[in-house]
């Protein structure tokens, strides 16, 4: 604790990181500001408890701060960018230039994350109407109503387009100039900004009508699952597996080089939060399709679009294909970012090889073997975290606790980047100061 107090001290008494510190906090207020100004147009009471009412929604707005349920300005938040972002990574191991790119180091990434942002306009603005079209079509039936059409929906489109590249740019201002990673610190302050609302909500479902016994234990039960998830996340974010490596030596003139011991390091959960993301677009799909065929007048495509509805609506049904989801996807996402062909080849090339093992095929049926092991757990890991909140709700039987095992992951996970980052500019200043 004296320690920490310590450290904190320190942070204040250097000029350049307390600047960095102060920037980031500003910036983030002004995202927070950003979040509760509404484009025109809309009941904002009627579409709040259309989000409080529909759970997948409930859990998209979760995620973009109550941005959606204020109908922002910036209503998709940064969305958009991390989908251009994923498809810019998955297209990186399909077209030859853009692999090129990712092999020229910082410039090959300066010019991967310009097309990053061409990429999110277009990105933001397909996303911005298909919001707008679908929470018009989905709230229809709790008496949502939208007066946005013709010109006001172009002007829509284009003022959502414009928040979403605003807060790209203050991400990457944050990044540049602050503490952390600004998207995922923007995505994290949404979450934790939902926080209020939701422990207001379950307060008052507690005491509606005199205290609730049961309830009052469901509430108890989740903090103590939440600190369990929050112990079990950071477990297993910084877990690794590491697979020794050596270097041969080689003498080349009068010197000797090589001839290091070493590791490769592959972590349990290498694919981060992407699965999870991966997944929940694919669900929300479907549904969303149906939706819109729901009111069809062909008999035979109305009644398939209502059973559709209905399925994804059962929370055993959409909890087990999330759950599968999320593990093909922890699976598919790990093959592309680790692959044991070209870190073979890599570690054959640098005069590395694994104790034991031959370099080249048997080196790369190693590494196969290893990863898929370590992937097991990975993939389980992030099954059990997004389907945590329908394990809390039919325990607890409080569906106001919208906060799950995805939110958490999130929330750990950039608290330990940043300190991270922040322990290694103190570490650097103190050395500078040696």
């Amino acid at each position: 604790m004296e320690q920490a107090i310590e450290k904190f001290k320190l942070i204040f008494k250097l000029p350049d990181l307390r600047l960095k510190i102060l920037i980031t906090l500003a910036l983030l207020i002004l995202v927070r500001i950003l979040a509760h100004i509404p484009l025109p147009g809309v009941d904002l009471e009627t579409l709040r408890e259309f989000f409080q009412n529909n759970q997948i929604f409930g859990f998209l707005n979760m995620f973009s701060g109550g941005t959606m349920s204020n109908f922002s300005i910036i209503l998709m938040g940064v969305g958009p960018y991390i989908t251009a972002s994923i498809i810019m990574q998955l297209l990186g191991h399909v077209i030859p230039a853009l692999e090129n790119l990712q092999k020229e180091g910082e410039y090959g990434q300066r010019k991967l994350n310009q097309y990053t942002r061409y990429l999110t306009v277009p990105m933001a603005a397909v996303q911005a109407y298909g919001m707008i079209h679908i929470l018009g079509k989905a709230g229809a039936t709790q008496g949502l109503s939208f007066s946005i059409n013709g010109m006001d929906m172009i002007v829509a489109i284009v003022v959502v387009t414009g928040g979403t590249i605003l807060l790209m740019w203050l991400g990457e201002l944050i990044s540049e100039s602050g503490i952390g990673n600004g998207m995922s610190l923007i995505i994290a302050l949404g979450i934790i900004a939902g926080l209020p609302n939701m422990a207001k909500n379950t307060l008052a479902l507690i005491y509606e009508g005199g205290l609730d016994t049961g309830r009052l234990i469901g509430l108890v039960v989740f903090l103590i699952i939440a600190v369990l998830a929050v112990g079990f996340i950071v477990l297993i974010n910084e877990g690794q597996r590491n697979i020794p490596v050596s270097y041969a030596k080689r003498v080349r003139g009068m010197k000797m080089y090589g001839g290091a011991d070493t590791h490769l390091p592959l972590r349990v959960n290498q694919a981060g939060v992407i699965p999870i993301i991966f997944a929940l677009a694919l669900l929300v799909f479907p549904a969303t399709i149906a939706r819109f065929f729901e009111t069809s007048t062909v008999n035979w495509l109305a009644s398939i679009s209502h059973k559709l509805v209905l399925l994804f609506q059962n929370n055993t049904f959409y909890g087990a294909a999330y759950f599968v989801l999320v593990v093909f996807f922890t699976y598919f996402y790990t093959a592309i970012v680790f692959d044991p062909n070209r870190i073979a080849e890599n570690l054959q090339k640098q005069g590395g090889f694994v104790p034991g093992i031959r370099p080249g095929s048997q080196t790369i049926s190693y590494l196969k073997k290893i990863l898929n092991r370590v992937t097991l757990t990975g993939s389980m890991f992030l099954g059990l975290i997004a389907v945590l909140p329908f394990i809390v709700q039919a325990i607890t039987h409080i569906t106001t606790l919208v906060l799950g095992g995805t939110g958490i992951l999130i929330i750990v996970s950039v608290i330990l980047e940043t300190s991270r980052q922040l322990n290694a500019m103190l570490a650097t200043r103190s050395y500078d100061n040696f």
